[in-house]
């Protein structure tokens, strides 16, 4: 358990809340990318690309960017 903070609220620790955070939304990233490629008619990639600047589809580069800036942005959030 975390450390008791102000009226016995219970604190996740930062270090672990941030790459949970991060590993969680990079794994939605992976999944979200293969669903587009198995099913290309529900695709999502339109959606990332409005989210994570530098973003472009089917792309070496792109697909890098993208799992870097959702790893990044599970830090930004705590």
């Amino acid at each position: 358990m975390g450390k008791s903070g102000p009226e016995g609220a219970v604190r996740i620790p930062l270090m672990a809340f941030g790459w949970a955070l991060s590993l969680f939304l990079a794994l939605t990233f992976l999944i979200c990318v293969a669903f587009d490629l198995i099913f290309p008619g529900y695709a999502m990639y339109e959606t990332w690309a409005g989210l994570l600047p530098g973003f472009v589809w089917l792309t070496p580069a792109g697909f890098v960017i993208g799992l870097i800036e959702t790893f990044l942005y599970g830090w930004y959030v705590p």
